[in-house]
C-alpha cells in the first residue's frame, strides 16, 4: 500500500542483506559524504533504485556513503523530519499531511510518475460495475482520514452517496477480501495487484483519476529544509545519483532486480514477484514516464493533488485543525538538479 497506510497496517523491521559498496582508496573512503535514507516499508521494487545506485557504485563515484535504513515502525518522514534520516521514502499524501502539521519535509525525488493504487474488489462480484456500486457495501481499510476522502470522491464522481461501512484491517484487509469478509479495498497495483495475478487471484478495479480524484505521484523521496540547505551539494549528488539508480532498472531490469534481491535474500525470497512486479512499473511507464521522465516531480500534479487534499479538509495544522488557508504547495517540493 501507499506510504501513510503501510506505516498503519504493520510494524515489521528487516534489514537490508549487503554492506555498503566500500570506496577504492583509503582517501575517497575518508572523504565521502555519509548519508542515510529511510524507507517507508519492508523493501520492494519500489526501492529498486536505491539499492541499484548502492551497489553498482553510483554513489560512491558521487562521493556518497549512502547508508540504506530498514523500515521501522516509526515513518520514514518522521525520522526525515526529526533529522534521524537525511532523506526517506515517502507517499505524497504523508508529505502534505505532515509538512502541514509543522514537519519539516520537502520532496526532491519522484519515485514513481503517477498513481499506482487502485480500488480493488474479486472479479466474481459481478453487480459491481461502477463505483456508485460500492455504496453501502464494506471496505477493508487502514485508517487514514485520506481514503474516506478517496473513496467517498470516487462513488459520488459515478454518480453514488458515497456512502460505505469501513474496517479497519491494516494488510489484513486482502485476506479478508479474498474470503469475502469485505466487498472492496485499496492496493498497490505494481506489488500487491502483481502478486494476487501470480497467485492466480482474478480481481478488478477502478482507477482513482478517472472518477475524480487527481493523479499524484504516489511515492516520493524526501528530506529536510535544514538538511537541503546545510548540504546543497551532496542532496543533490544524493539525487542525482538515484536518478542513475532507477534509470538503469528501467534499461535493465533482470540485473536490477537480481541485485535488489541479492541486497535482501532473507526478505525478498519470491523472485518471480520482484521480476513481474518491476516489469509492471517499467511497463506502465510508472518509473519512467511516456515523455521520458525519471524521478522529476510534475509541479502541477504536486499542486492539484494538494488542492484536492486542501478540499477536503484532509490537512490539518500543529494543533490538529483543520486548514482554513490554502499554503504555498509550492514550497512543499523542489526538482534540485533533475528538472
Amino acid at each position: 500500500m501507499t506510504d501513510l497506510t503501510r506505516r498503519q497496517a504493520l510494524l515489521l523491521t528487516l534489514a537490508t542483506g549487503l554492506p555498503l559498496v566500500a570506496g577504492s582508496g583509503r582517501a575517497q573512503a575518508q572523504s565521502a559524504q555519509k548519508v542515510t535514507v529511510a524507507l517507508d516499508w519492508t523493501v520492494n521494487t519500489n526501492h529498486i533504485g536505491l539499492f541499484v545506485a548502492r551497489d553498482k557504485g553510483f554513489y560512491r563515484e558521487a562521493g556518497l556513503e549512502v547508508d540504506i535504513l530498514p523500515y521501522s515502525d516509526t515513518g520514514a518522514g518522521t525520522l526525515v523530519a526529526n533529522r534521524v534520516a537525511d532523506f526517506g521514502i515517502n507517499g505524497t499524501i504523508s508529505l502534505f499531511t505532515q509538512r502541514t502539521a509543522g514537519a519539516d519535509l520537502k520532496g526532491v525525488y519522484a519515485v514513481v510518475q503517477s498513481e499506482t493504487g487502485r480500488v480493488v474488489f474479486n472479479a466474481a462480484r459481478s453487480e459491481i460495475v461502477s463505483p456508485r456500486n460500492l455504496d453501502g457495501l464494506t471496505y477493508g481499510g487502514f485508517g487514514s482520514a485520506w481514503e474516506n476522502a478517496l473513496i467517498s470522491t470516487i462513488i459520488r464522481h459515478d454518480g453514488g452517496k458515497g456512502n460505505f461501512e469501513t474496517v479497519t484491517l491494516g494488510t489484513s484487509a486482502y485476506e479478508a477480501l479474498a474470503n469475502g469478509s469485505v466487498d472492496f479495498t485499496l492496493e498497490v497495483s505494481t506489488w500487491e495487484g502483481v502478486e494476487a495475478e501470480l497467485k492466480g487471484v482474478k480481481q478488478r478495479s477502478f482507477v482513482y483519476a478517472d472518477y475524480g480524484v487527481p493523479d499524484e505521484h504516489t511515492t516520493l523521496i524526501s528530506s529536510s529544509e535544514a538538511y537541503l540547505q546545510a548540504n546543497p551539494k551532496p542532496a543533490a549528488a544524493f539525487v542525482q545519483a538515484t536518478q542513475r539508480g532507477y534509470q538503469f532498472a528501467v534499461d535493465r531490469p533482470d540485473e536490477a532486480a537480481a541485485l535488489l534481491i541479492a541486497a535482501n535474500k532473507d526478505a525478498l525470497t519470491n523472485p518471480a514477484l520482484i521480476h513481474t512486479s518491476l516489469k509492471a512499473l517499467i511497463d506502465g511507464h510508472y518509473l519512467r514516464s511516456q515523455s521520458g521522465a525519471i524521478g522529476i516531480m510534475d509541479p502541477a500534479k504536486m499542486e492539484a493533488i494538494g488542492d484536492y487534499l486542501f478540499a477536503s479538509g484532509i490537512l490539518r495544522d500543529a494543533d490538529g485543525k483543520v486548514l482554513t488557508q490554502r499554503p504555498d504547495f509550492a514550497r512543499y517540493f523542489s526538482n534540485l538538479t533533475l528538472g
